[in-house]
């Protein structure tokens, strides 16, 4: 069962939800008492967390687990106080009629029936242990416009991506509920600095060379080099969890962002990293140029991971982090990883490929590369993919395909997308590579890459650059 959005006028639902309801039904209850979680942190043997969850009355009867599997059973207590037992199926979670309380506990170590450690289920040491919402979180199987929802957290420091407001409360959406992002329990807290933006930073565990500081100036740099694609951090405020892998030396292991509202980011770092290694680290840049642009619904990572892909290469090249060669060599190696993944397949094909990661990513950056290239070409540098992002910034933090397209051709001031997106579509993934790179005087030689005079070695210097003093006024 999927949850569903209710919400008039939307494009579309939040992202990864699969349908929208036709018709916003009655709901008595959304204009009245907020639907209330009480979270507890709590460690006896094991932790875990204890959620409590009232009902307003009326309220109604099916719930689900987005990502069911810890919780095997639920006590609810009625309005008279009789109690029962509920289990749930599939993750759904059915109460009788006239429920009050829900009660469970949700595991936070894995277990036979819990799965392994992993970013969503579950996973940390001592006191310090980061889950995804969705896990944890019971969620109303129909979430309408008016829901409200209030949220408490005890027992441990909790590192949420919204704030609190008075007296800790979190005053949230039900549409919170259904990306609910990553959370945090415990650890350690600092924070970093983007412009006017605030970073705020979980560290999840001990690291064998870092210090907190040295952990946050990092973020803080990759932050800086969004602003090499982005006029302003696109938000006041976002929230990044690091947890430590033990027998890890890289930077950067894994990064994941979750489009809660705003966006949360968590990432693993290997737990012997050094603050040199940051240096060639691209996982927290990567992550964080996820926030240049909108939720794509539905998902379309092709496009969103072939962005962050494609600007991680040039933000490093433009803040100074790697030579422009470097940046180069970076994405012709790239393409070469992703085209031997797409095994001469279409576009098309390969993106359709769930899993095939190398393929997805490579292809949507080789697509970008283009558009921006294109972009460029048509209105002699006035335009860039940059501009698009801007430009979609000011339509919500959503959009569809269609609509990305029509803000590339806003910008372009002529028809560009669908006809450059269908020529990639429908040819072999990367046959575009070659004539595109030695267009802008990107040559692939034995040795390495070599930049050289061509028509395009302007454009190319001009990717390279990045925005100007000017370009922010």
């Amino acid at each position: 069962m999927k949850t569903t959005v209710v919400r008039a006028g939307w494009v579309g639902c939040v992202l990864a939800l699969s349908a929208c309801a036709s018709a916003l039904l009655p709901a008595p209850w959304a204009e009245a008492a907020p639907l209330r979680y009480a979270v507890a942190y709590t460690r006896d043997s094991t932790p875990r967390l204890d959620v409590e969850v009232f009902l307003p009355r009326g309220f109604p009867r099916e719930f689900l687990f987005r990502q069911p599997g810890r919780v095997v059973s639920l006590a609810v207590v009625d309005e008279v106080g009789t109690r029962f037992e509920v289990f749930p199926r599939d993750g759904v979670v059915r109460v009788p009629e006239g429920t009050r309380v829900i009660r469970y506990h949700y595991p936070l170590a894995s277990s036979p029936r819990g799965g392994g450690r992993h970013l969503f289920g579950g996973m940390g040491e001592g006191d310090a242990w980061h889950v995804a919402g969705k896990a944890y979180l019971l969620t109303p199987a129909r979430v309408t416009p008016g829901m409200r929802v209030d949220l408490t957290v005890s027992g441990a420091d909790a590192l949420l991506p919204w704030r609190p407001g008075d007296a800790g409360v979190y005053h949230l959406r039900g549409e919170d509920l259904i990306d609910a992002g990553f959370h945090a329990f415990g650890g350690r807290r600092c924070e970093a600095h983007v412009g006017a933006s605030e970073v705020e930073v979980a560290l999840l565990g001990r690291f064998t060379h870092l210090t907190d500081a040295e952990v946050c100036a990092w973020l803080a740099q990759a932050g800086r080099e969004v602003l090499t694609v982005r006029k302003a951090f696109p938000y006041p405020r976002v929230t990044v969890r690091v947890v430590p892998v033990p027998g890890e030396s890289a930077p950067g292991v894994f990064g994941m962002t979750q489009w809660s509202a705003p966006p949360s980011i968590s990432i693993l770092v290997g737990q012997d990293a050094t603050a040199a290694s940051f240096a060639k680290d691209w996982v927290a840049l990567h992550e964080m140029l996820h926030l240049t642009h909108p939720a794509l619904v539905p998902r379309q990572a092709w496009l969103t991971e072939g962005l962050a892909t494609y600007y991680t290469e040039l933000a490093r090249a433009r803040s100074g982090r790697q030579t422009a060669p470097q940046a180069w060599s970076e994405l012709t190696d790239g393409f070469a990883r992703g085209r031997a993944a797409a095994r001469s397949r279409p576009m098309k094909e390969v993106i359709a490929e769930e899993g095939n990661f190398l393929g997805i990513y490579w292809t949507g950056a080789l697509f970008a590369l283009h558009l921006d290239v294109e972009l460029r070409r048509v209105t002699r540098g006035r335009g860039r993919l940059e501009d698009v992002l801007e430009l979609l910034a000011t339509r919500g933090p959503t959009a569809t395909l269609a609509r990305f397209g029509e803000a590339v051709d806003t910008v372009a001031g002529q028809p560009l997308f669908d006809a450059l997106l269908a020529r990639h579509l429908e040819a072999p993934a990367f046959s575009e590579e070659g004539a595109l790179l030695e267009n802008l005087g990107v040559r692939i030689d034995p040795g390495g890459i070599t930049l050289h005079a061509a028509p395009g070695s302007g454009l190319r210097e001009a990717l390279e650059g990045g925005r100007t003093p000017d370009d922010a006024g």
